[in-house]
């Protein structure tokens, strides 16, 4: 099988990894990809190939899955997705994991989002949208603090506030609706976040395992919001019966409704969800694979994952077997740019990541890196790298993943040293 994948994130990166494991697959490209999926092959052997193309250009996509044969393409980002990339090689015959750019709305605009819910029965935090400033301090009165603000649009997992300041809301709400976007304000969910991935074709619902990721820069969440500093899978703390209560209430519901409104999901629907005191609530939904959750989740798929995306985008998910995972426990840090999530410093060498992949289940993950004209591995993002590891428990996930940041040198970088170490601690007691 012949899989190109779209996208130059860590995200992506797992995912090729994952795709390079399965004997399935003998031949990978990426585009543009990163030098990471850059030293990939495929159990056959056979090098990755990263192809220079913009990933949210449908024509150029479309036409090089084409150029490799490509038996399947993944659109990993959100961008690529909403801008109709999937449609554009869907029109071409080619399988495509990876909603329509309409299904992606799901993601693209958290109004759209909500209103599917409310008509799916989907349960979720009262939203109101707010298109001046008198709205939203209307909204922002109406529910009290905490404060909950949102861009409804795409923001790469940073477009939200939650404070209980009404003077920080007023500001980020404002800014959005100068900058003339669109405002979602919304009831605070108390409780614990999970984030659930749902491999969709239309009609089934496959579950993956839940993770939980660490949104805060700095540790005991503090700091603005990111992209994300880090996850870790399996929730020992998560009450029995979670993930089939998802998929029941919110998944399934979900793809119902889009199926019904003639834009039927194909692909990852990432469930954001709150374990409040009143029950399991959708935060967000996300159109794709969760950065860094996936990175935690691929670790532990045991089943081969080549098969389980082609059935999906061919409409055949509910003819696989039941998904295999391996016992162990997964940890994921993100090393970060110095700046991050500000003002990310581009251009430091960076070292160290053979020495970290010598421990023990670590594999370093790339995202913001690059290629200089001497082939020198330099940082070229925020979130620069994922340190992944593998242990029985939680705690030796965890000792073995901050080994492997501890061997990795990126002048200025920062990284949190709290990720699942609540959790571990919790589950050794």
């Amino acid at each position: 099988m012949i899989i190109l994948i779209v996208g130059s994130g860590a995200r992506e990166h797992a995912i090729a990894r994952a795709l390079s494991l399965d004997p399935a697959v003998t031949q990978l490209h990426a585009a543009p990809g990163n030098p990471g999926i850059g030293t990939l092959s495929t159990v056959g052997g056979s090098p990755a190939t990263l192809h220079g193309v913009d990933a949210t250009d449908g024509v150029a996509v479309a036409a090089l899955a084409g150029a490799v044969k490509a038996d399947l393409v993944v659109v990993g980002p959100e961008a690529p997705l909403v801008a109709g990339v999937a449609d554009a090689v869907r029109g071409t015959g080619i399988p495509v994991f990876g909603p329509s750019g309409k299904a992606a709305m799901l993601e693209g605009s958290k109004a759209f989002a909500k209103d599917v819910m409310a008509a799916a029965g989907v349960p979720t935090a009262e939203p109101r949208v707010c298109r001046s400033e008198a709205e939203l301090e209307d909204a922002l009165d109406a529910f009290g603090a905490p404060h909950v603000v949102k861009d409804d649009g795409l923001a790469a997992g940073k477009g939200v506030v939650v404070t209980d300041d009404r003077a920080e809301a007023i500001a980020h709400g404002v800014a959005i609706i100068d900058a003339g976007g669109v405002v979602v304000v919304e009831d605070f969910l108390d409780g614990p976040e999970v984030s659930l991935f749902c491999l969709c074709d239309g009609e089934t619902v496959v579950p993956l395992q839940p993770a939980q990721d660490f949104k805060r820069a700095y540790d005991a969440d503090a700091g603005p919001n990111t992209g994300g500093m880090g996850a870790y899978t399996p929730l020992p703390w998560a009450p029995d019966g979670l993930v089939d209560e998802v998929v029941r209430t919110v998944a399934q519901p979900t793809v119902d409704e889009m199926a019904r409104r003639g834009t039927p999901f194909v692909g990852v629907l990432y469930c954001g969800l709150a374990l409040t005191s009143k029950g399991v609530r959708v935060v967000e939904f996300n159109a794709r694979f969760g950065d860094p959750e996936t990175q935690v989740v691929l670790a532990r798929l045991a089943t081969p994952l080549a098969g389980v995306l082609l059935a999906a985008a061919e409409g055949r998910l509910g003819g696989i077997d039941a998904l295999e995972w391996r016992d162990d426990a997964a940890v994921t840090v993100v090393v970060a740019a110095d700046g991050y999530p500000a003002s990310p410093r581009k251009g430091d060498p960076i070292t160290g990541i053979d020495a970290a992949e010598e421990v023990d289940t670590v594999h370093v993950l790339h995202a913001g890196t690059t290629l200089d004209h001497r082939g020198d591995l330099l940082s070229n993002g925020g979130r620069v790298l994922s340190v992944t590891a593998l242990g029985a428990t939680l705690t030796e996930a965890r000792e073995r993943a901050y080994q492997g940041v501890d061997r990795i040198v990126l002048p200025g970088s920062h990284h949190r040293t709290d990720i699942a170490a609540k959790a571990a601690a919790e589950a050794d007691a």
